[in-house]
């Protein structure tokens, strides 16, 4: 840069046409100033530090929430959003560095949900992650601007909140945990790992999907092509869960299949160990029951759910509209089997099982 200033600053002299003295001194002036000149400009642009006009603005924290139906995450449960975390981490954003979350859990009561989405409303969040169907539903009550980011659900269509996969629209998209079908892979799952089981308790909350008859109509043709008899039992809340396996028993029971949904995850401990005092065979969706205590597992891996829900928060903050967001489905699933329940309940899982098997709790 100084040599092209050094050749240009002769150039400019030579072009001066007064030859008097008093314009020699001019162009003598003229070249100090340009030599100068190329000394400042050289200097700046071999500096670490930018020019204070050229300085780039600090950016603002961002502030997302969070709506979950389960309990704040300690030693003793085990926290489900640490893919989230770590996906946002994997993004650059630091919490109290330049990211804020304002994280609201409802303990279990679902009564809570709505008053714990109004407030985050309240806080002005940039975007609301919203953890399965009472969040969902919460979120969406709550606001129709802010943009919401879903992680749950099977069929957002059908559930009422996309207009297609493709391209939601309005102020939400994301990812669903499940799929059509899943539930009688379930029921096959079961019944490989106990060949002799006929009758199977199913155990859901209602008021998260919609009622008793599509789920047993869903799950009826499966369960007669194995030689099951169904039994279903619902949950509305923590009080339920003794009533349901005394009601298991009494009908002779002899496996819980719990549907996915924000009740049974949340209380997935208490559940595992009422099947398994009762002597029953246990089966659900997502690892976090298996790692509870429950038998068996087969579904969505949550931890890469929550890391790529964090890729739409990311895109939403730099702008991106939620509503042409395609809502993705899963990616990966893991059948999980809990090696110390099977001891306890003294079964032998088949071989083939076993070796299927993306982790065995020993």
């Amino acid at each position: 840069m100084s040599r092209n200033v050094e050749r240009i600053v002769p150039c400019v002299a030579g072009c001066e046409a007064d030859r008097s003295p008093d314009g020699a001194q001019r162009r003598a002036e003229r070249i100090r100033f340009l030599r100068l000149l190329a000394s400042i400009i050289t200097g700046c642009l071999v500096s670490d530090a930018p020019l204070p006009a050229l300085a780039q603005p600090r950016s603002a924290m961002a502030r997302i929430g969070v709506l979950s139906f389960g309990s704040t995450p300690s030693g003793a449960n085990p926290d489900p959003s640490a893919g989230f975390r770590r996906g946002l981490a994997e993004l650059g954003y630091v919490e109290g560095r330049n990211l804020n979350i304002e994280w609201r859990y409802a303990e279990g009561r679902p009564e809570r949900m709505a008053a714990l989405a109004a407030e985050l409303v309240r806080l002005k969040v940039e975007v609301l992650l919203a953890g399965g169907p009472a969040a969902i539903e919460a979120a969406r009550k709550a606001t129709a601007g802010i943009p919401i980011v879903a992680l749950g659900g099977s069929d957002p269509v059908g559930e009422g909140w996309a207009q297609s996969l493709a391209r939601p629209g309005g102020n939400i998209t994301g990812l669903t945990a499940t799929f059509p079908g899943l539930s009688e892979k379930h029921l096959e799952l079961l019944k490989e790992a106990l060949p002799g089981v006929t009758r199977v308790a199913v155990m859901f909350a209602p008021t998260e999907l919609g009622g008793r008859a599509g789920l047993m109509a869903s799950l009826e043709p499966a369960a007669r092509a194995l030689g099951m008899q169904l039994h279903a039992l619902e949950l509305r809340g923590a009080d339920d869960l003794d009533v349901a396996f005394d009601g298991a028993r009494e009908a002779h029971d002899e496996a819980v299949y719990a549907v996915a949904t924000n009740l049974i995850v949340t209380y997935r401990a208490r559940l595992a160990q009422l099947a398994k005092s009762s002597r029953m065979v246990s089966i659900g969706e997502f690892p976090l029951l298996t790692q509870a205590g429950f038998l068996l597992s087969y579904g969505a891996d949550l931890d890469d759910l929550g890391r790529r829900s964090a890729t739409y928060v990311d895109k939403i903050l730099k702008g991106a509209r939620p509503g042409d967001l395609p809502i993705e489905r899963p990616a990966k699933f893991r059948l999980v089997i809990n090696l110390r329940t099977a001891k306890a309940l003294d079964i032998t899982i088949p071989r083939g099982l076993l070796l299927r098997a993306d982790e065995l709790i020993e």
